[in-house]
């Protein structure tokens, strides 16, 4: 079979947006590398790719060839590892070039991992929790903050915590996110509320009935709500059931109007009122006359 052309159409005009991908660094001349010397990238954070996705890829690549380069480093004689370009490079395969082109950078393992991260970040068709997941190893295997993060993937951070906020779900939330079932609209609603039962409720809700996030939205403001208003009902109705009357024979003794205050472990004050030194001399008679 002939060797085919690996270069597509357009590629001058791409070559800085596909430098600037991977860190900002000027561009590079482009090498055309044997498919059979390059290895995949051990740090690659794709770890799904959509068959049909791909092999609608190899065969663009088979008309037009391959438009943006691969991104790689040299790791031994005639030995090359990925650090950008996964899909293009498996599209490649399946459409049998025998090379690519490919910029030549070079990197330690830790770059790797930051620049493979990063762009893979940079793609529209991560679902919202593999995007969460490249976010969280950035910070915690590159030592990135959410300011540098930001910096480097050109979003802004609080959309960067809004990602980071999606691995505090619950597995089947966010296994519903991956396939779908909700969107991300509907997974941020869930967040605002904080036990783990009513949001698998809600997410169970969802799905069942096709939720609106506009519904989702109100259903966790009701759930918000009406947890402190019970703990406040049942004291009500302690305060007005069994400790009304007590209170009432209080006010009674010492002759003024008993503040009653009691919470659902027990606790709680009485004060006793009084407006002027007469009032006080009244009750402290009062107790005098108890203690006797």
């Amino acid at each position: 079979m002939a060797r085919k052309n690996a270069l597509g159409r357009g590629l001058g005009a791409l070559i800085e947006s596909a430098d600037e991908v991977v860190q900002n660094k000027p561009a590079a001349s482009i090498n055309e590398i044997e498919v059979s010397m390059i290895e995949a990238n051990p740090w690659q954070p794709r770890t799904k790719f959509d068959e049909e996705r791909l092999n609608e890829l190899a065969a663009s690549i088979e008309k037009i060839g391959i438009v943006q380069p691969l991104t790689l480093r040299k790791i031994g004689k005639d030995r090359y590892q990925l650090i950008a370009g996964e899909r293009r490079f498996r599209a490649s395969k399946i459409a049998g070039l025998d090379k690519v082109p490919a910029y030549i950078r070079t990197a330690d393992d830790d770059t790797m991992l930051e620049m493979a991260l990063v762009e893979n970040i940079q793609r529209e068709d991560l679902d919202p929790i593999e995007v969460a997941i490249s976010y969280q190893r950035l910070m915690e295997e590159c030592k990135l903050t959410q300011e540098s993060m930001s910096e480097r993937v050109g979003k802004k951070r609080s959309t960067i915590s809004n990602y980071l906020r999606l691995l505090k779900l619950p597995a089947e939330v966010q296994l519903g996110l991956v396939s779908k079932q909700i969107g991300m609209g509907h997974a941020r609603a869930i967040i605002g509320i904080d036990d783990t039962r009513a949001q698998l409720m809600i997410f169970d809700e969802t799905i069942k009935n096709d939720l609106s996030v506009r519904k989702v939205e109100e259903m966790v403001r009701e759930l918000n709500t009406e947890k402190a208003p019970k703990s406040a009902s049942k004291n009500k109705a302690q305060d007005s059931e069994e400790y009304k009357e007590l209170k009432s024979q209080l006010s009674t003794f010492f002759q003024t109007n008993i503040q009653f205050s009691r919470t659902e472990q027990g606790k709680g004050k009485i004060v006793i009122p009084f407006g002027s030194d007469d009032d006080l001399e009244k009750i402290i008679s009062i107790l005098d006359k108890a203690k006797s």
